[in-house]
């Protein structure tokens, strides 16, 4: 995949000077960060729930149909995804039962992306966490995977805002809230939704391509093109230190 030309850190691509390239990186005050498929590796617990659900209600659900109706929505879009493919909705108390499945699921099997918590430690800028998943959800998710510590007080989830993604509003309402300018903004997505939300936005963004829904095929559409991709936590966090935006190395 072909990366565009960076917006906030040209000094990377044009391989400038150390001096240069200090100066440059001036220019990122927050890092946004999504949550499933690049804080939590969850993408693929979460196909296998709604596909089998839906399967069971009379809607037959590919993986691809998955991807590109569901990856990255909120539940009240992808619902509305849902009966233009079918032509019908889902039941009523579809929501609450998968809901209800899922978090089950997500207690039992949900991890962190590894090494994830060595990035975070690590970083010198603020950062935060945007997600299109529901409050209640992210609250699991965030203690499922031991990560609650490191985004306290600065989560924003698609229900604080009109529009969810690929919308700019849940990135410029996150920037906004922590007080940063979004050309300002690096945003780490592993969705085509989200890409297209950060780029919308006038965002820096990342392509995270370490969860599993990726290495199982997931790939983006030729025309949504990231700034850079990432193929791991080890790949971002060397990223990250080279623009001087984290400490340290990870751990072994």
């Amino acid at each position: 995949m072909n990366a565009r030309r960076g917006l906030l850190f040209p000094a990377v691509l044009d391989k400038r000077g150390a001096g240069e390239l200090r100066q440059e990186v001036m220019g990122c005050d927050l890092i946004i960060f999504d949550c499933d498929g690049v804080l939590v590796d969850s993408e693929m617990l979460s196909a296998g729930v709604l596909m089998a659900m839906m399967t069971e209600e009379g809607f037959p659900l590919t993986e691809e149909a998955f991807r590109s109706d569901f990856l990255g929505r909120s539940f009240a879009a992808a619902a509305l995804r849902a009966k233009e493919r079918f032509g019908r909705a889902l039941p009523e108390d579809f929501e609450g039962r998968y809901r209800d499945r899922l978090f089950a699921r997500l207690e039992a099997e949900l991890v962190a992306m590894p090494g994830v918590a060595e990035v975070l430690a690590a970083l010198r800028v603020p950062f935060c966490l945007a997600t299109s998943s529901s409050p209640r959800r992210l609250a699991l998710s965030l203690r499922a995977s031991g990560l609650t510590a490191f985004f306290e007080g600065r989560c924003f989830t698609a229900s604080e805002v009109a529009r969810g993604k690929p919308a700019p509003d849940l990135f410029l309402h996150a920037a906004a809230r922590m007080g940063a300018e979004p050309a300002r903004c690096l945003v780490i997505e592993d969705s085509e939704l989200g890409v297209r939300a950060g780029l919308a936005a006038g965002m820096e963004v990342w392509h995270f391509a370490g969860g599993c829904h990726v290495l199982a095929g997931y790939r983006l559409p030729a025309e949504v093109v990231p700034h850079r991709v990432v193929a791991g936590m080890a790949e971002l966090g060397a990223g990250f230190r080279e623009l001087g935006l984290s400490s340290s190395a990870l751990s072994p």
